[in-house]
């Protein structure tokens, strides 16, 4: 007997572009874990999500490139598919409650549709390398360490991954990195594949000054994240 086929679902009615961010306790919040903490506030919120067709229908959710997990981040972002078309700013108040302590939705706006990896191609991270404020960071080692990395044509750092060891420039996505408090860094840089993330720049920071390396875990915390745009971000939730 042939299988029956399943029901199509009708094409969203509108699609909306989301904004969170993971802030204090909940930066340790992995990828997954916060795929399932949105969609449980979904069905809180009441959201009328639009569904996939196919024999196991899935909400019209789809996610940009997430910050690594231990990171606090002000500059997340989604899209969701609705079934029907609902006020962004009413969507945006029902997450925010729906969602635990820490995971916030910051702005809700109608998406341009653009794909999300066109719209976010750049980050701005904060880095804080003496997070507890003990002293334990040598600051002439950390400004050498900028200085040197920044006058590298090519710096090749190591990474596991799911697929296996990577090993890749850190050097060029870099657009500026600067020492802005004694033991606090600035970092703007280019999305690439793979994705270099602020924790591989200090693992090269690290290697250029090994002195560095008897900190505490860098306090990574992702500040903006959009398109680069004539050496700046544009705004993701402002139509291009």
């Amino acid at each position: 007997m042939a299988r029956q086929q399943p029901e199509q679902q009708a094409p969203p009615a509108q699609w909306l572009r989301v904004q969170y961010a993971k802030r204090g306790p909940a930066r340790f919040t992995s990828t997954r874990d916060f795929g399932r903490a949105f969609e449980r506030a979904l069905r809180r919120a009441q959201i009328p999500m639009a569904y996939s067709s196919g024999f196991n229908p899935h909400p019209r959710i789809s996610y940009a490139n997430a910050s690594p997990t231990s990171a606090a981040t002000e500059a997340e972002y989604l899209e969701i598919g609705l079934s029907e078309v609902c006020d962004p700013q009413k969507v945006c108040t029902a997450l925010d409650e729906a969602l635990p302590p820490g995971l916030e939705v910051v702005n809700v706006v109608v998406s341009d549709r653009r794909a999300l990896s066109e719209v976010l191609t750049a980050s701005l991270w904060r880095i804080e390398l003496d997070s507890a404020g003990e002293g334990d960071i040598d600051e002439g080692a950390l400004g050498r360490a900028v200085s040197g990395l920044l006058a590298e044509q090519e710096f090749t750092i190591s990474r596991m991954t799911k697929s296996g060891m990577r090993h890749f420039d850190v050097r060029e996505p870099i657009l500026e990195l600067s020492v802005v408090e004694a033991t606090t860094l600035e970092l703007f840089i280019r999305h690439t594949t793979p994705l270099v993330r602020p924790d591989d720049v200090v693992n090269a920071l690290r290697q250029l000054e090994p002195v560095l390396s008897v900190s505490r875990p860098a306090m990574l915390t992702r500040r903006a994240q959009g398109e680069l745009v004539d050496g700046g971000l544009r705004d993701a939730m402002v139509p291009a």
